[in-house]
């Protein structure tokens, strides 16, 4: 099965299931739908950066603060939570990723999908999906906060990044 065809729930403006779809669907029309990022960090608390692969159905080519992915149909946001971080991270038996909030991203232009973000102490060495993952690197905060103006970002990235920085004050 490929990744368009994955089954996705989709939502209402409270982050209520209304139906399923199809990825490929779902991305084409628009339709909300449930999405986590986790913040993963190594043992010195520098952040995991990367850059999603040209394959990828959303966001090509972009850098990312944050793994993550969609919720699949009757998933938990906590169950997608670590099953995105151990895949994309390629590191089984992660801690499971604490929850900090959740937001609706809506980038105005038929994007839209509730967001639960997360972060994970990843204290092993990562072996990401060279499917989803293009170069990667943990980065000291310091640093990914210089390369926001430089790199091009996934716009939902730099959402829950900012909204994340609002968070923890």
């Amino acid at each position: 099965m490929s990744a368009a065809d994955e089954i996705l729930d989709i939502v209402d403006e409270h982050d209520r299931v209304i139906g399923q779809s199809p990825r490929g669907v779902a991305y084409a029309e628009g339709l909300r739908h449930r999405c986590v990022f986790i913040q993963a960090r190594d043992a010195e608390g520098r952040i995991f950066v990367h850059r999603r692969t040209p394959t990828k159905l959303v966001f090509p080519s972009l850098y990312d603060m944050f793994v993550g992915g969609v919720v699949g149909t009757g998933e938990s946001y906590d169950d997608a939570a670590l099953r995105e971080a151990e895949e994309e991270l390629g590191v089984p038996g992660l801690p499971r990723p604490e929850y900090l909030f959740k937001f609706l991203y809506d980038d105005g232009a038929g994007r839209t999908w509730w967001s639960a973000v997360y972060e994970v102490r990843c204290e092993v060495p990562v072996r990401p999906q060279a499917e989803e993952v293009a170069w990667y690197d943990f980065l000291p905060e310091p640093e990914v906060e210089r390369r926001l103006v430089e790199w091009a970002w996934v716009p939902d990235g730099l959402a829950a990044y900012e909204r994340l920085r609002a968070h923890r004050g």
